[in-house]
């Protein structure tokens, strides 16, 4: 079937359900512009066709996706171009799979980070194997966790906050017990699950038999220090608060550390953002977020992280301003000010 993806994303009726796979392996499915509207067209027909019961998306390779393709984002916005049209687009596509009719089921196996998590974590079924791993480490490259991600982290509480400010990464054991995730199912049984689905085109019935208990990586006290942290009401007490401890102990000094490194100024975003999201819907969650976006691509930590990251790999990013307490507050107001004429439509 083709929606106008190309090579990059592939669509299949088998059954009763519609596969879609991420079909960019050597680029770890990093989700292009061209994916996203493929991806739109795709759901608006098989939501009107009555024969497909149940979508399904999957990645090819080792990867379920690693996240938007940055290099482009940096190109474009470095030559005077920024793509607010490609996140526009990415965002109302987050917003659809969140109200899709029918089970939208997500098969996670390897990395699903930034726009993979935008295309998978907002459905009904969110299946992670033994060799997934969730992360938003988008402050790391001076950006915020963004397609949703204050829809996803802000009910979790510290633990969420947590997720959003240091972007680690988490295995499907935590991801089911704190939420994330719906489902751990085993590696092996992938083929199984799709033939199934496709049979049968209900996958609460697919599961009963192919899903199974798994137990959190994270050990219990280290949690319950997460919640204490990160469940403070301003970042400047999160901080205080593994500072307190970092003396004793190793965790809260690793954590701190990790802060150290990111972007000062989308940490205090992010902090606001995920907060923010404890009160709103997923759509009022993507018109905030592109109100940050827009200011995100006019500024200069984003394409300073990029750069560190993946252009010259010094991994030595020069954040403006460099410290916490050097970002003001009425800097970060404007993040999530209005846009007038320019708001997201979804």
């Amino acid at each position: 079937m083709d929606f106008g993806g190309g090579d990059e994303i592939r669509f299949e009726r088998i059954g009763r359900a519609g596969i879609v796979t991420l079909t960019r392996p050597q680029a770890l499915n990093a989700v292009t512009h061209r994916m996203i509207t493929a991806l739109a067209r795709a759901l608006d027909a098989w939501e009107a066709d009555d024969t497909v019961r149940a979508v399904l998306i999957r990645g090819e390779g080792r990867a379920f996706s690693a996240g938007g393709d940055i290099a482009q984002i940096y190109e474009a916005g470095r030559a005077g171009n920024p793509p607010v049209a490609f996140f526009a687009d990415e965002y109302r596509l987050n917003a659809r799979i969140a109200r899709f009719a029918k089970p939208y089921v997500a098969l996670i196996d390897g990395i699903v980070m930034g726009g993979g998590v935008g295309v998978s974590f907002h459905g009904s079924h969110r299946l992670m194997t033994e060799n997934a791993q969730f992360a938003m480490p988008e402050v790391g490259i001076g950006f915020f966790p963004d397609v949703g991600g204050s829809h996803l982290l802000a009910p979790l509480g510290g633990f969420g906050m947590y997720l959003g400010l240091t972007g680690e990464r988490i295995r499907h054991g935590d991801a089911v017990g704190c939420g994330l995730a719906t489902h751990a199912v085993k590696a092996t049984d992938q083929a199984a699950l799709v033939e199934e689905l496709a049979r049968s085109g209900d996958p609460d019935a697919v599961l009963r038999g192919l899903s199974m208990n798994v137990p959190s990586e994270i050990d219990a006290a280290v949690l319950d220090r997460i919640e204490t942290h990160f469940s403070a009401d301003t970042l400047e007490e999160v901080v205080a608060s593994l500072e307190r401890t970092a003396p004793a102990d190793d965790f809260a000094a690793r954590t701190l550390a990790t802060l150290g490194s990111r972007s000062p100024t989308s940490l205090h975003v992010a902090f606001r953002q995920i907060s923010n999201g404890r009160g709103l819907s997923m759509d009022e969650c993507m018109k905030m977020e592109f109100r940050i976006l827009n200011r995100m691509l006019a500024g200069h930590d984003f394409y300073e992280g990029i750069r560190a990251a993946i252009i010259d790999k010094d991994r030595k990013p020069a954040w403006r301003p460099a410290g916490l307490g050097e970002v003001a507050g009425a800097d970060i107001d404007a993040y999530f000010a209005p846009l007038g004429s320019k708001e997201l439509v979804l």
